[in-house]
């Protein structure tokens, strides 16, 4: 399964270039992750609907992330290479939709919206973890996937601040008016919409990609591989011959992703509730309980580029599933904190031990997989393992509401301990993984 060519090591600065598209890429992800539940609620969605109406993001994962690797995969272009169509026509659409979201004037014209952008963002993403197993070596696929985790952070820290930035150093207002989106988090869309862009540019004008070794080979496959259909096919027999690795990771990914699922979708009502004891999104206080969140979330992908450049070394010492497990572990016991803390001004602490692990996250599983996964199927599998991060996600959009209604009489604060308990139960199962020798190294 492994790959024995041995690639060319890159430079600093080519690191640099092809994992510079992230920074633009998380601009998106990072504004829906933490404003989606405040534009949905503002629009007048109850706290009870917001994980159906969240439903939008993981069902397009589900469909779109397998397809579009399977079919980069096949892709070969002299001038735009292999991943890079894809990135570019991903930038578009997903810059296109980030100016539409902030002017929805319903909550079914948001959803809409949101399964665009979502959809959209997939389509740049997906091709982006390929892209390291492409080019790199496997003595340098961590630092390449770090190097990822390090814009990813940066790119959402600014993104995540904006709302903030435009209310407090613009004087933008912060304000709801007639139900509409208030106008600090409509500039903060349009403002990441065209840093998206300009972002994965950078990294299609600046990158190269090398050509198939063997291209009439690869043209035979790409014939053989045939239409989207074809390409359904394969997906779903690839999750019946999955590396064992990729099967253990799986179970991993889902707890980890039911408790990131929640803090998305939950952290806005849970703070405005919990600690400026508000409930009404048309309110001041709301609104600048969103704010804080967003300052949160700041914290913890601020706390993530830190950390993704210490896991390479961390990994030199331990297993990565190790390092997985105990980041996993911190985030945790982080998010089940935020329970008990009785003062905004301490929401910070938290979230550094929630950055640890999302800094693991978006690095060791993909880093462990990559030298054991067939270099012309990167994006492929790749695909095949999004299911595992999509899939929990539609079933914590399924019953997160019930939970919450019937278990917690609708205290969304303790939903957030419910993910932290999962994601301790994913740091548990990390370190029962028996992972490869050549992962250890």
């Amino acid at each position: 399964m492994q790959n024995s060519i041995q690639k060319p090591r890159l430079t600093f600065w080519q690191l640099w270039n092809m994992s510079f598209g992230f920074f633009g890429i998380q601009f998106g992800f990072a504004l829906q992750n933490a404003n989606t539940s405040r534009i949905f609620s503002t629009l007048g969605a109850s706290p009870d609907d917001l994980p159906l109406f969240w439903l939008a993001a993981p069902v397009t994962g589900l469909l779109v992330q397998p397809v579009i690797g399977y079919l980069s995969d096949h892709t070969w272009h002299p001038r735009w290479g292999r991943r890079r169509p894809f990135f570019f026509i991903g930038a578009l659409l997903a810059s296109i939709a980030m100016f539409l979201m902030p002017n929805a004037s319903a909550v079914w014209m948001a959803v809409l919206v949101l399964w665009m952008m979502d959809a959209a963002i997939n389509v740049s993403m997906e091709p982006f973890r390929a892209f390291v197993g492409d080019k790199l070596d496997s003595s340098q696929q961590t630092a390449g996937y770090a190097m990822q985790t390090f814009f990813i952070g940066c790119g959402a820290v600014i993104a995540s601040l904006l709302p903030e930035f435009f209310t407090k150093v613009m004087h933008v207002s912060n304000v709801p008016v007639n139900g509409g989106i208030p106008d600090s988090v409509r500039f903060a869309f349009y403002t990441g919409g065209a840093i998206y862009f300009s972002a994965v540019m950078w990294t299609v004008l600046t990158s190269q990609e090398a050509p198939p070794a063997d291209m009439q080979a690869f043209e035979r496959n790409r014939q053989q591989a045939g239409s989207v259909s074809h390409a359904v096919k394969e997906i779903v027999a690839g999750l019946l011959s999955m590396p064992k690795l990729m099967r253990q990771l799986a179970v991993v990914q889902f707890f980890t992703w039911i408790a990131l699922f929640a803090m998305w979708i939950y952290t806005t009502t849970a703070i405005a509730d919990h600690l400026f004891h508000v409930t009404d999104a048309g309110s001041q206080s709301f609104q600048d309980a969103a704010n804080r969140v967003g300052n949160m979330f700041a914290v913890y992908n601020g706390v993530s580029a830190i950390a993704a450049f210490l896991l390479p070394l961390l990994a030199r010492f331990m297993a990565k599933r190790l390092v997985h497990a105990l980041c996993l572990a911190a985030g945790g016991l982080g998010l089940m904190t935020l329970y008990v803390i009785g003062s905004a001004d301490l929401l910070w602490v938290p979230m550094v031990a929630v950055g640890l692990a999302w800094a693991s996250i978006l690095t060791m599983p993909y880093a462990m997989l990559a030298s054991v996964l067939p270099a012309d199927r990167m994006g492929y599998y790749m695909g095949v393992f999004n299911f595992f991060i999509v899939i929990p996600q539609i079933l914590s959009g399924l019953l997160l509401g019930w939970v919450t209604k019937h278990w917690f009489a609708g205290q969304t604060i303790k939903t957030l301990v419910l993910g932290g308990a999962c994601m301790l139960i994913a740091g548990l199962i990390s370190a029962m993984i028996s992972e490869p020798e050549q992962q250890k190294a």
